[in-house]
């Protein structure tokens, strides 16, 4: 088994990247990487909120992880596991979105029995024949409901701006944020490949912008104006500015890898991402000045929503398709 070295960053992985595997079997490959933590997407075939005997199986994960030692975040991005034929769906934003309300009260009471480090959700993208101004209320009204559960439940809740979805950027939840009354327990999963995608800062001063709300942090390379998570050293981001501009912020919560689409290879894929992380923080430590770096900065020009729309010509980004996660 590997032992990570110490450090004031904490190494995750999603799960939602071992689709292929067993949940006790991807926990189990993730300890023996050297991972300290797991953002666990609630699924079918992870710890399916909605089969028999729940909270025997909740406890049985819980018990896994304490063997194993790993923190968690619950994820829940699940594509289809509320509906066979539309991914995602249904969101707060839809018209029947009371499946959706109740497994992220499900989603809660999870986080709450597995002493979650936060429970992580988007807004979804704006259904056809929503309009805009409908579909802020409903998403507003959601997580007031939501914060109210967690708030019970003693559970940190954390937004994810999503590239193509009705909250796309940091702007974007810090709206949403101060239209909720800025709970304290309501804060940010922030994706750093999102903010190289889209973001007109330099992904470090994202960093810094959303440090005192930063509860998640999802990690992934990407591309200036394409939404696709990539391995890491495959896009553009200059990793080392990046977790040093987290450790300087005291961040002390999980950075889990997000790569939904490499479960064919995930054994592989993180064995590589933790070795790059690891050598990409040491590297950051290392490195004098600011930490801002070139790869870092927002490019010149209209950036891409998911489909490959230009984000500055769509008025409504939410009208754009939806994440490729």
């Amino acid at each position: 088994m590997t032992t990570a070295p110490a450090s004031g960053l904490r190494f995750g992985y999603g799960t939602n990247g071992f689709a292929n595997h067993r949940l006790d079997d991807a926990l189990r490959v993730l300890a023996d990487l050297g991972y300290q933590g797991v953002a666990l997407t609630l699924d079918h075939d992870h710890l399916d909120p909605f089969g028999p005997d729940l909270a025997a199986r909740v406890a049985a994960v819980g018990r896994r992880l304490a063997e194993l030692n790993l923190g968690v975040v619950i994820e829940t991005g699940a594509r289809y596991l509320l509906d066979p034929w539309r991914k995602h769906a249904p969101t707060l934003l839809h018209d029947d979105s009371a499946l959706r309300v109740e497994f992220l009260r499900r989603a809660v009471a999870i986080g709450a029995d597995l002493g979650a480090e936060a429970v992580s959700y988007w807004s979804g993208v704006r259904p056809t024949g929503v309009d805009p101004a409908t579909a802020w209320d409903r998403l507003v009204a959601g997580c007031a409901e939501l914060v109210d559960v967690a708030d019970d439940a003693g559970t940190v809740l954390g937004f994810e701006p999503e590239p193509g979805m009705l909250v796309a950027d940091i702007a974007d939840w810090q709206r949403l944020r101060t239209a909720l009354g800025a709970p304290p327990h309501f804060g940010i999963t922030l994706d750093i490949g999102h903010c190289r995608c889209l973001e007109p800062l330099p992904v470090p001063d994202c960093v810094e912008q959303v440090a005192a709300h930063l509860v998640n942090v999802q990690i992934d390379d990407m591309r200036r104006g394409v939404h696709e998570h990539l391995e890491f050293g495959t896009g553009e981001i200059d990793f080392p500015p990046v977790l040093r501009a987290l450790s300087d912020a005291g961040y002390a919560g999980l950075v889990a890898v997000e790569l939904p689409r490499h479960s064919h290879a995930a054994p592989t894929v993180a064995a590589r991402s933790i070795e790059f992380l690891r050598a990409a923080e040491a590297a950051g430590r290392a490195a004098p000045g600011p930490t801002t770096g070139a790869a870092g900065r927002a490019a010149p020009g209209p950036t891409t929503g998911a489909a490959g729309t230009p984000v500055a010509a769509v008025p409504d980004r939410a009208t754009a398709s939806g994440p490729p996660g």
